[in-house]
C-alpha cells in the first residue's frame, strides 16, 4: 500500500502551522484513495505524557487513514554547501514515505545535500524547499517537487514570492535558505551562493 507523510513542528506541546498540514494530507487522501472525509490530525493525535518542552518532530504515516505517529527530538542540522543535481524524471507530488528516488539523487554526494534541477529549473533539496535572497527580496522557485507547507505559508504571508528560477539566474542571488516544517527563513539557514556547485 502507498503510504504517505506528514512532519509537523511541535514545540511546547503546540502543532505548528497545522492547517496547512491538514490540508495537504486530505488533498492527498483524495488524489490518491478517493477519501472524501476531513481528518484534523490536532483531533486524532495525543501528545505523549512524557513529551518535554522542546522542540519534537512529529512524524504522521497515513494512508486512507493515520497509521503511525512518532514524535522525534529535533536538533537542526546545518547545510552549508550543495551540488547541483540534474533529474528530469523525478516526481514527488506528494509526500511519500518511500524516499527511493531522493536515496539515489544523493549517492556519491560529496556535499551536505543537493539541488535539484528538473528541465534547467530549479526545484528543491532532498528534504526541503528552498528560496533565494537577491539583497531586497526572497524567492522560490515555481517549479518544486513538492509544494511545502512552509513554502505556501511564507507566500501566503508575503514574505517570499514564486518565480521560475534556472540554473543561470542562481548569480542574481546573494544567498539561499532551505524552508521546511522544522526550518524556518532565518541566518542561522543561509547558503551563500557560491556554496551551490
Amino acid at each position: 500500500m502507498c503510504q504517505l507523510l506528514e512532519t509537523v513542528r511541535v514545540t511546547n506541546k503546540q502543532f505548528h502551522n497545522i492547517s496547512l498540514h491538514n490540508e495537504r494530507m486530505n488533498r492527498s487522501r483524495k488524489e490518491i484513495f478517493g477519501c472524501t472525509d476531513f481528518l484534523e490530525i490536532e483531533k486524532l493525535i495525543d501528545f505523549p505524557k512524557n513529551l518535554e518542552n522542546f522542540t519534537y518532530k512529529c512524524r504522521v504515516e497515513y494512508s486512507q487513514n493515520i497509521e503511525k505517529v512518532e514524535f522525534i527530538p529535533y536538533f537542526f542540522k546545518n547545510i552549508e554547501h550543495l551540488t547541483l543535481i540534474y533529474s528530469d524524471s523525478i516526481e514527488y507530488s506528494h509526500k511519500f514515505s518511500n524516499r527511493k528516488c531522493f536515496e539515489e539523487l544523493l549517492k556519491n554526494v560529496k556535499t551536505d545535500d543537493i539541488l535539484i534541477v528538473k528541465k534547467t529549473f530549479l526545484t528543491d533539496t532532498s528534504f526541503s524547499n528552498i528560496a533565494f535572497f537577491d539583497g531586497t527580496k526572497w524567492f522560490t522557485p515555481s517549479t518544486p517537487l513538492l509544494n511545502g507547507t512552509k513554502r505556501k505559508y511564507l507566500i501566503i504571508n508575503e514574505i517570499i514570492e514564486e518565480t521560475e528560477i534556472s540554473v543561470k539566474d542562481l548569480r542574481l542571488f546573494r544567498c539561499a535558505a532551505l524552508i521546511n516544517a522544522m526550518r524556518d527563513l532565518d541566518e542561522k539557514n543561509v547558503i551563500a551562493i557560491d556554496k551551490i556547485v
